[in-house]
């Protein structure tokens, strides 16, 4: 008899602040449910900002402001906001020593790891390097850090470091993505039928999954291409 487990594929981008905020809420309600180690947790790439610069010379609020379109004012209290949801969630950020800089390398990274089942590992690592720890997670040399941190092997990454190995996986998540109605990040994908947009409360998550869990209360779950505004995401034209 095949053992019953829950699929959740998880669209995000490591330079997504809600995206860290959200993961952490997500594993707390996971945690919380008795078939909690049931569930399966795959991640996906969903980079906001294809344009930013290998390396941006400027801020956060630099980025935020020219790049974006966004009012001083208004980025500051949007970070101070992310900030203190953060810590309520056990996180650091330190939005004045962060690097503004292009995801994809650090995703095609990500890729790798996730076919040697260090996905998790890796993502948990880029996002506390990039919001956390202030290091360039756009550097090639900071990359090859974090990933023999996680227990990759140090020749096979600097191979996809130094090429582009993975770039067809992780623009084909984001077609599927866009394929899916995704619009902003994270967005969460339960067996491949329900979606909910956001980092939502924990219990949020846990009532979502326990609905599914059991195969009931799916009307009052958000169906895959309608996907709700109501949860904290953030998109190409920045983070709400």
């Amino acid at each position: 008899m095949t053992e019953t487990r829950l699929s959740v594929d998880i669209y995000s981008d490591i330079a997504c602040p809600w995206c860290y905020i959200g993961k952490r809420r997500f594993e707390k309600a996971v945690s919380a449910l008795p078939f909690g180690d049931k569930v399966d947790v795959k991640w996906h790439a969903f980079q906001l900002d294809p344009a930013l610069p290998e390396h941006y010379e400027g801020s956060e609020i630099d980025y935020l402001v020219q790049a974006k379109g966004m009012p001083a004012d208004q980025v500051a209290g949007m970070l101070e906001h992310v900030t203190t949801q953060a810590a309520a969630e056990g996180l650091d950020y330190d939005f004045d020593s962060l690097h503004v800089a292009n995801s994809f390398t650090a995703l095609r990274l990500l890729a790798l790891a996730k076919e040697r089942e260090l996905g998790d590992q890796m993502k948990e690592a880029l996002l506390s390097a990039h919001f956390e720890q202030g290091i360039n997670t756009g550097s090639v040399e900071a990359l090859q850090q974090i990933a023999d941190t996680v227990g990759l092997d140090p020749a096979e990454s600097a191979q996809v470091l130094a090429g582009d190995k993975y770039t067809d996986e992780v623009r084909a998540d984001s077609v599927r993505a866009r394929e899916l109605g995704v619009t902003g990040v994270p967005f969460f994908v339960l067996e491949n039928k329900y979606g909910i947009s956001g980092a939502q409360p924990s219990e949020v998550f846990e009532q979502a999954l326990g609905q599914v869990w059991q195969e009931i209360g799916g009307d009052s779950l958000q169906m895959l291409g309608t996907p709700s505004t109501d949860g904290e995401t953030c998109g190409p034209e920045g983070c709400n």
